[in-house]
């Protein structure tokens, strides 16, 4: 697997070495020393989603238990999206936003002290997470998708609002998010 730091350097983007023939293709999509010698705890828990074209799930965080995030898509494509909420973090308040695709095979690592977020930018996705820490709803946080603060870049099709679920089209903009030290 190669891990590619991203604009901010502690999101990772890992890509699988595919091998493929006539018959179809072969990837690993996880080795505990390879994510070890990268910084990527072990998980406990993992999710699997899928979402019409134009769904943005996001931004979610966990204050208690905060969960990093091995994120890839398996079918269709996704805008996925990683928040630094790190107060002491030179890059605080930046996000970072990768393709991630059925095609492409990436996935993007979101450690810890991030806020996590996708746009379904194809028909129909279906994305799997493992997490490092298990899901604590009652920690659970919502980010403004839209904050004019984050400025975050959503690819949203003919510039269509996003479809939300109630929890994430009543998060809190930054300045009032409550963050990790």
């Amino acid at each position: 697997m190669k891990f590619t730091p991203t604009a901010l350097p502690d999101v990772l983007r890992v890509e699988p070495e595919v091998f493929g023939d006539a018959r179809g293709y072969f990837m690993e999509t996880g080795r505990a020393s390879e994510f070890a010698a990268h910084a990527i705890p072990p998980f406990v828990q993992e999710n699997q989603s899928g979402s019409a074209e134009g769904v943005l799930r996001g931004l979610h965080y966990q204050l208690v238990r905060p969960q990093g995030k091995l994120v890839r898509t398996l079918v269709g494509e996704v805008f996925d999206v990683a928040v630094d909420l790190r107060r002491g973090s030179p890059t605080f308040g930046r996000w970072v936003g990768e393709l991630l695709s059925a095609a492409n095979r990436r996935m993007l690592w979101v450690p810890p002290g991030f806020a996590h977020g996708f746009l379904v930018t194809s028909g129909f996705a279906e994305i799997s997470y493992r997490c490092t820490d298990y899901y604590a709803p009652g920690h659970e946080r919502a980010l403004r998708w839209d904050d004019p603060a984050l400025a975050i870049a959503w690819p949203l099709p003919d510039g269509r609002p996003p479809t939300l679920s109630a929890k994430d089209a009543a998060g809190v903009a930054l300045e009032h998010a409550e963050t990790f030290p």
